[in-house]
């Protein structure tokens, strides 16, 4: 039987990259799965893909969703939970950066907004709206996206660095505020992935690849690896597992 037979997630962000590949994991393992997604070319078609992998009583679903509105929020946990009956993981992965990044002296206002508002508010606003269902449920998971960017300095990335701080810290005040509901939190800290996203922000550079790979112990990660600890922390395995911001960045971290 799959690691999360009758489980049902939903995934933000999870039209492409990490999400998309985190949906047809979890399908896989027999979850149901809704794809909250704004994009609905995207969404559609990341949960037809999921679909078609599914096992052990796994599905998919797309779910228009704008991570940064409550009332859509709203009304996309709700189409899930009366899709498929209850929710018990939430997966928080919309977010990601812009090369209008910057260091703060230099760094448009309008993009540091940006990062917060999608980043560390829509983890924010999705959690508020989501974990009172995984409570009816009998507990679950809530998994966020945090950043190696919030372990470490890395130059030139001050807005985003701010919104995945805030993300790990809001991670382990949830982690304590929702124990007693069997809700665990935790978060995921990815070094640099290579999603579509990530490749046409690089350019096609292949020299700027082989740099970045340079310094990864175990070459550039790409999003299954990602996904692969998404399912553990979805899945029963990580019954006592809360609070924790888990790299998964090739060694980045300890170098």
């Amino acid at each position: 039987m799959g690691r999360l037979a009758g489980k049902v997630a939903f995934i933000t962000g999870g039209g492409g990259g990490i999400g998309r590949a985190t949906a047809e994991r979890f399908a896989e393992e027999g979850a149901k799965v809704v794809v909250a997604e704004i994009d609905a070319a995207l969404g559609e078609a990341a949960a037809e893909s999921a679909r078609g992998r599914a096992r052990d009583g796994g599905d998919a679903a797309f779910v228009r969703c704008d991570v940064t509105d409550k009332a859509s929020v709203t009304a996309a946990v709700e189409a899930c939970v009366g899709r498929f009956g209850k929710l018990d993981v939430l997966h928080n992965n919309a977010g990601g950066s812009t090369p209008n990044d910057g260091p703060v002296t230099e760094a448009p206002e309008e993009e540091f907004w940006r990062a917060i508002t999608l980043d560390l508010f829509g983890t924010f606003l999705c959690s508020k709206v989501a974990i009172p269902r995984i409570a009816e449920a009998g507990g679950g998971s809530v998994i966020n996206m945090s950043s190696i960017v919030a372990l470490m300095a890395l130059p030139g990335r001050d807005c985003y660095t701010a919104a995945k701080g805030g993300v790990s810290a809001l991670t382990r005040s949830m982690a304590v505020e929702y124990a007693a509901q069997r809700i665990r939190v935790n978060a995921i800290a990815p070094s640099v992935t290579l999603s579509d996203r990530v490749k046409r922000m690089l350019g096609g550079d292949g020299r700027a690849l082989d740099e970045l790979a340079a310094t990864h112990l175990l070459g550039l990660g790409q999003p299954i690896h990602i996904a692969e600890m998404a399912v553990y922390l979805a899945s029963d395995e990580s019954a006592i597992t809360t609070g924790q911001v888990f790299p998964v960045d090739s060694g980045v971290t300890v170098r």
